[in-house]
């Protein structure tokens, strides 16, 4: 009878792994490494802009906002403030600029030219059905430090139900119309998209 035990180490040695596998199996382990340190230090080494600002802090270091008065002719009061802060808050917070009184790298000026409100759709019955509340900014940029300088007008618009008083929608429709008007000006101004 045949004895399978003295027979396994022979059946086991016919069974070789070729010369290649340890040599392939440490190029993997190298190869792994080395895949591994590169996207770590690719990951570490990218930067982001969270604010999608284009500016060199090197060369411009501040911003003068004049105050932008209310020269609409029909007015509402606290218009005029909000938007003055909406806009000077957008600088401070998504830029490392520091706000100043006179001659910033970087300076605004203008107005609100035109508050106004107009019918967007008509009914079957031919009254009103929306309103269209339009908030229109005129602003001068000058970048000193690159003698850039234009004007350009910014509106905004926001529709409202006829059936509403603008008393009741007024002040948040003024602030949504502000917070897109700064956001328009803050992309013409710094972050050039």
């Amino acid at each position: 009878m045949v004895s399978t035990t003295s027979n396994l180490p022979h059946r086991m040695s016919a069974f070789r792994l070729p010369s290649f596998f340890p040599t392939l199996r440490r190029f993997a382990l190298i190869f792994g490494v080395l895949l591994a340190a590169v996207g770590l230090w690719t990951a570490c080494s990218i930067s982001y802009k969270f604010t999608g600002t284009n500016l060199n802090y090197d060369l411009i270091k501040t911003i003068q906002i004049d105050h932008l008065p209310n020269r609409a002719p029909y007015g509402w009061a606290p218009m005029e403030a909000m938007f003055n802060n909406q806009l000077q808050d957008l600088y401070a917070n998504q830029t490392r600029l520091r706000l100043v009184k006179r001659g910033g790298d970087l300076h605004l000026a203008g107005e609100i030219v035109s508050y106004d409100q107009f019918n967007k759709s008509v009914s079957a019955d031919g009254f009103s059905s929306q309103v269209q509340l339009r908030v229109t900014v005129n602003i001068r940029f000058e970048n000193r430090k690159a003698n850039q300088r234009w004007e350009r007008q910014f509106s905004a618009t926001a529709p409202y139900d006829a059936r509403l008083q603008l008393a009741q929608v007024q002040e948040q429709l003024v602030r949504e119309l502000l917070r897109d008007i700064s956001d328009q000006i803050f992309n013409a101004t710094v972050a050039d998209w």
